[in-house]
């Protein structure tokens, strides 16, 4: 290679974005302003209580030994399990408000994108496949594009199987790559719970190594099953470096196997196929299946018990779909494009179609990989930064008022600062929010830390069932906030309670 070339290639990877980088500018654009994120990242309140508890833990540099927000359950011990991501945005809101907020979790959905295409170059996939996945990918990943710790797990979870394809290729790590899992898996464990699936997927590679051995007397793949045992080690050994220890692992496993709490926790329960826009949904699952169906005809069981554990999650709980997008996409693109090279029978025109086409990308691959557009990425994000923090933007910023008490808060605020008010989770979490963790709700969306039984009366009493008034009771409620609509609304006129305030979102009511 000349010098010129050179300079001319180096000036490539600095200047020239590459299609990872176009795919995540054209994502973080999308999910801010047209999706738009900045209202849509809040429309689940826990976002409200995620910031709130960073900057309590910030102000008092420790994590707080009992529940602080809510006045049924502040002497109760709270597991802050997330405490790691809260303390972030929290600092971040401190300092930049919401659109703070929105910006760091743009950064991390457009940051997933970027990564979910080097896992698709890493397993070898299709250019223009890659490419055409992207679309169900990023309309499946939406069903959860909250400013919320999950979005961060994402990151991980790209990142562990980036490493596990890795190793499938080179299965030798130094000393200083075993160091960098350790401390990735200290990280993950301390922002999201779900850090258990870093040596969840290395256990399930060196199973479908073992067992394809087993099956086909195949020795390919046997050197790396060390290796991805020795991972799966680490990053469980890792993850007790939290403030909570083994503490944090029986309480996530407890949270996950009740099966009577999970059913009332909605984004656990199975997606409905018939909403609108749920096609895009129902495509991703379908290519992740295809997928895991062609790694059997390629001998690769690793990707099919990996897929087939993902697509059963997914389907369960809501909440797994966008992992089987970000995880399962790219390998089944890797399968498909290999397969494809090594069709039978084929028609010698169509033969000759197929081999240009796959020719043509690795072509687009290999001159893609040329780019990278180093100068770009930062320039882009102070471009979107600036736009977010315009007046017209920055002025919108927020919780969608169409969901939540917004309007209401005023009235909410004439109430004496001690006053219980009765609300549903959904206006807990904004709430909190909304007074600093001032005034007391009386829950929010921390589930775990309700639990099944007191979620339960909750319902009944939201949706005056035969007798709600023996659960109210001893709570002595001063005022009750609840939806536009709720049954209880009329239910408590009738019982002597005077409205307040009233729109179309909700009516505060205070007791006579």
């Amino acid at each position: 290679m000349t010098g010129d070339t050179q300079r001319v290639s180096s000036l490539a990877k600095w200047l020239v974005p590459d299609v990872a980088l176009v795919a995540a500018a054209v994502t973080f654009f999308y999910s801010v302003f047209l999706f738009p994120g900045y209202r849509k990242f809040f429309s689940d309140s826990d976002a409200g209580w995620h910031i709130r508890a960073g900057e309590l833990m910030v102000a008092r540099r420790a994590l707080p030994n009992t529940e602080p927000f809510s006045f049924t359950m502040n002497s109760s011990h709270w597991y802050a399990w997330e405490w790691g991501a809260d303390v972030i945005v929290g600092t971040i809101h401190k300092k930049w408000g919401l659109s703070g907020v929105v910006f760091f979790y743009a950064t991390a959905i457009a940051l997933g994108v970027w990564l979910w295409f080097r896992l698709n170059w890493l397993v070898e996939g299709n250019f223009f496949l890659a490419c055409l996945f992207a679309a169900p990918m990023i309309s499946t990943t939406t069903l959860h594009w909250l400013a919320r710790p999950h979005v961060l797990s994402w990151l991980f979870l790209l990142g562990s199987m980036i490493l596990a394809e890795r190793i499938r290729r080179n299965p030798g790590l130094s000393t200083v790559q075993y160091a960098a899992i350790a401390a990735a898996s200290c990280v993950w464990a301390n922002v999201h719970g779900s850090f258990f699936f870093g040596s969840l997927i290395a256990l399930i590679y060196a199973a479908g190594i073992v067992a394809g051995h087993f099956v086909w007397k195949t020795p390919a793949g046997l050197a790396s099953v060390r290796t991805y045992l020795l991972v799966a080690a680490i990053s469980f050994l890792a993850s007790f470096a939290n403030p909570f220890g083994w503490n944090l692992h029986t309480h996530v496993f407890s949270y996950l196997s009740d099966s009577e709490l999970l059913s009332r926790v909605n984004e656990y329960q199975t997606f409905n196929f018939h909403t609108g826009g749920a096609f895009q949904v129902l495509v991703v699952v379908g290519l992740a299946a295809l997928g895991g169906v062609v790694a059997i005809a390629r001998k690769d069981l690793a990707f099919f018990f990996l897929a087939a554990f993902l697509i059963a999650a997914g389907i369960h709980s809501a909440r797994g779909l966008p992992i089987v997008a970000l995880l399962l996409l790219p390998l089944a693109n890797g399968a498909i494009t290999k397969q494809l090279a090594h069709v039978p029978d084929l028609r010698p025109r169509v033969r000759a179609g197929l081999a240009e086409f796959l020719s043509y990308s690795d072509r687009l691959r290999v001159l893609d990989a040329r780019s990278g557009g180093w100068l770009v990425a930062p320039a882009l994000l102070l471009l979107f930064l600036g736009l977010l923090r315009t007046p017209a933007i920055a002025a919108r910023t927020g919780f969608p008022p169409a969901d939540f008490p917004v309007a209401a808060s005023n009235a909410i605020d004439s109430l004496p600062q001690n006053a219980r008010i009765l609300a549903p989770d959904k206006f807990g979490g904004y709430l909190i929010y909304r007074f600093d963790g001032r005034r007391k709700v009386f829950f929010d969306g921390r589930s775990d830390l309700y639990g099944a039984a007191f979620l339960k009366e909750c319902a009944r009493l939201l949706q005056a069932r035969p007798g709600w008034q023996a659960i109210m009771e001893p709570y002595r409620f001063d005022a009750a906030l609840l939806p536009d609509g709720y049954p209880l609304i009329s239910a408590l006129e009738q019982a002597g309670w005077k409205p307040l305030y009233h729109d179309t979102v909700c009516t505060l009511l205070t007791r006579n």
